[in-house]
């Protein structure tokens, strides 16, 4: 090969002899494989943190309502309890839908849609989780301190499950916003 400025001719070996030297083959190709396995983290993480989410509302749910231990030791008896059961139950229907979804492999909204739906659900629903439980616990700390009983341990146990789904679709919410945001919709 032939230089336009009349040079010494560039050989082919020094070319490729002068990209090792500089890393830029290697570095792209390792920046790419680096990068897909980003993106397939992202790919199975997103579902195991809603499936979380799914058994810790179902189990905060399922807790608060087996709290009924006798005349004011109900969870019924109390606001913030209830609360916290309402917000279990939206949670745990949230996510059961989008674990349905994800492993039936059907899309119901086209795919910007249903990007938008994943990441704004789940802000959602974690913030509420996380203001269900923050509303509870002032009052389950009230209660153990005239006398720790099976009802406050059953209430904090509750409590201790919605922070845990919150947790989780806090992690899911995260992966769904870099979904989002590296996709492109043009």
């Amino acid at each position: 090969m032939t230089n336009p400025d009349k040079q010494n001719p560039v050989e082919a070996p020094d070319v490729e002899a002068a990209a090792a030297k500089t890393g830029s083959g290697t570095s792209s190709f390792s920046a790419i494989t680096q990068r897909w396995k980003r993106e397939d983290l992202v790919k199975k993480a997103s579902p195991i943190a809603r499936g979380l989410c799914l058994l810790f509302s179902l189990l905060a749910f399922i807790i608060m309502v087996s709290n009924k231990h006798g005349y004011g030791r109900n969870f019924d008896d109390y606001e913030e309890y209830k609360y916290v059961l309402a917000i279990a139950i939206i949670s745990t229907v949230y996510t059961a839908w989008q674990t349905f979804a994800y492993l039936s492999k059907r899309e119901f909204f086209d795919r910007r849609t249903s990007m938008l739906v994943d990441f704004s659900g789940d802000q959602i629903v974690a913030y509420l989780l996380i203001s269900a439980a923050s509303s509870a616990i002032p009052l389950t700390n009230r209660f153990r301190e005239g006398q720790d009983n099976i009802f406050t341990d059953s209430a904090a146990s509750a409590i201790s499950m919605a922070v845990f789904a919150f947790v989780s679709l806090a992690l899911s919410a995260l992966f769904s916003g870099y979904k989002l945001s590296t996709h492109s919709f043009i």
